[in-house]
């Protein structure tokens, strides 16, 4: 038998029986020029520039590397470090020496349009200059971190001016959401910019997928064999995703009056979670394999039918409350909002997935604003015990076991099952194993985004959804969206929307929702 120390895992070591022992795999990035695109945006300055400085503070960036911002803004290098170090200050742990040296490699160029053709030749410029002084060889990433409205004009750009050529080096192209307001806009951007990249050459990005509890799904379901036989419809009685966020609409009123919570939050994060969670084992753990296997749950999805909407869809818009002992206003009453908005800011769901594994489950999905906190966790609820040998004295029922991925605030496991309580009466208590990333760990812990710009530069799509992916979860989505605004579904009638308190966990009529199935929302804390 072999034996098993005790210890705690150092950076890029595994705890493995003494003869098997072996180093994780270290992957570092190569030569690459990093383009922003809307530089001066909250984006890159909230988390683009803030994750790839601390991607460079780890030792994690090649050192033929170096960062071009472009945007609109009047700026130059000087003014535009400067920016980005308040900004790193404000989201990040500050380090004077790692910043010295990583501001050096900082640059900025003023675009007088995102397609401008003497813009995109400055930028050229400079790249050619940087690309011999740092010796990146000729690779590039140029990351969007525009308003969607300026995705085709940049992306033709690119294309125009030559930048997006590999005639030495590779060029990807890194598009943020949204992808598109429903399935028609989406098929028409994907087209557009696969007339101008390749397929293998576009990420589209949603960060979720970066998160470490999301990333350890498939490790914890295909690495251990005491879980894969009971994940399916035998043994799990039903599935919870729940993202709920306690902040309102803060300063991003115009975009999601345009957006609202289906698209903010369902069409992407929420059904890519759902598709981990669901998906089948591939033959191999690489990234086209594990991607086809995510695409496969998206197309078993079956679609809402409007004739039962009403047990399928609740929706719902906050109004002013409490948080965290602040009052905040209700949704109308934001800066920016229309008085009379009927955009919903709450949405649960009950979806089944056609296929073999899960049969006649039902998966729950619930996202909302101003709750009393922000959590995010998938829950996967057990079936009842079979037959209660102990109904004579515990009662006619006990609660049935859990396992719970917590992805944020604290990325943990958790597995919820019952034991005798101590002493002589007969009576139980849950026990709750408690796995949580941080503890014992001394590593580097990658945040979401810094996870996936490293991926991004080392060419691993894992994380990225596909073409056919965004397709999928598009054509899922758009006919709720159209039911909810109103557009054309014949004989359909738009499900109510209704007010729930800020500070609450959506409205009343969610709870009737799910307990209608005899089932209550879980939120472990």
């Amino acid at each position: 038998m072999p034996e098993y120390h005790v210890t705690t895992a150092k950076i890029g070591e595994v705890l493995l029986p003494s003869n098997q022992g072996r180093a994780c795999e270290e992957r570092m990035p190569g030569p690459c020029a990093f383009v922003i695109f809307g530089a001066s945006g909250d984006l890159a300055r909230r988390k683009l520039i803030p994750a790839l400085y601390r991607l460079g503070r780890n030792g994690m960036l090649s050192g033929n590397f170096f960062i071009i911002g472009a945007s609109r803004s009047e700026s130059d290098d000087a003014s535009f470090r400067s920016m980005m170090e308040e900004a790193v200050k404000k989201y990040s742990t500050f380090d004077n020496a790692a910043w010295e040296a990583f501001s050096r490699r900082l640059f900025y160029r003023k675009l007088d349009d995102y397609g401008d053709n003497a813009s995109l030749a400055r930028i050229r410029d400079l790249l050619s200059e940087k690309e011999k002084e740092f010796g990146t060889e000729g690779n590039k990433i140029f990351y969007l971190a525009t308003p969607p409205s300026a995705y085709e004009r940049t992306i033709e750009g690119l294309t125009a001016s030559g930048l997006s050529e590999e005639t030495r080096g590779w060029s990807r192209v890194v598009i943020e959401k949204p992808y598109g307001r429903d399935l028609e806009s989406a098929l028409a951007l994907n087209a557009f910019v696969l007339r101008n990249f390749r397929e293998d050459q576009v990420y589209r990005i949603d960060h979720y997928l970066g998160k470490e509890t999301v990333q350890n799904i498939m490790m914890f379901r295909f690495a251990n064999a005491i879980f894969e036989p009971v994940w399916n419809r035998r043994y799990v009685d039903h599935v919870q995703i729940t993202v709920a966020e306690s902040n309102g609409v803060e300063k991003r009123a115009g975009y999601y009056e345009q957006a609202g919570i289906l698209r903010d939050m369902f069409q992407n994060h929420i059904l890519q979670l759902l598709a981990l969670i669901a998906m089948e084992p591939p033959s191999v753990y690489e990234s086209r394999l594990v991607g086809d296997e995510r695409v496969k749950v998206l197309r078993a999805l079956r679609h809402i039918q409007f004739d039962g909407v009403d047990g399928s869809l609740a929706m719902g818009q906050y109004v002013s409350g409490s948080v965290d002992g602040k009052v905040v206003p209700g949704y109308r009453e934001e800066e920016g909002i229309p008085s009379g908005s009927n955009v919903p800011t709450f949405a649960a769901m009950k979806v089944f997935l056609d296929n073999w594994r899960w049969q006649g489950v039902p998966f729950y999905l619930r996202s909302g604003k101003r709750f009393p906190s922000r959590f995010s966790q998938i829950t996967i609820q057990f079936k009842q015990v079979p037959h209660l040998m102990f109904r004579q004295t515990l009662g006619p029922e006990i609660a049935p076991n859990a396992l719970i991925f917590k992805i944020q605030p604290d990325e943990r496991v958790q597995l919820k099952f019952h034991t005798k309580n101590p002493g002589p009466r007969v009576c139980l208590r849950d026990v709750m194993l408690d796995f949580s990333y941080a503890q014992g760990y001394e590593g580097v812990m990658l945040e979401a985004y810094e996870r996936v710009l490293l991926d991004c530069m080392l060419g691993d799509k894992m994380l990225f959804v596909s073409s056919e992916g965004m397709e999928l979860s598009w054509s899922f989505i758009t006919p709720i969206l159209d039911l909810v605004e109103g557009r054309g579904v014949p004989g359909a009638r738009a499900p109510d929307s209704y007010l729930y308190r800020a500070g609450t966990n959506g409205p009343v009529e969610a709870d009737r929702f799910i307990m209608n199935d005899g089932r209550v929302w879980r939120n472990y804390g």
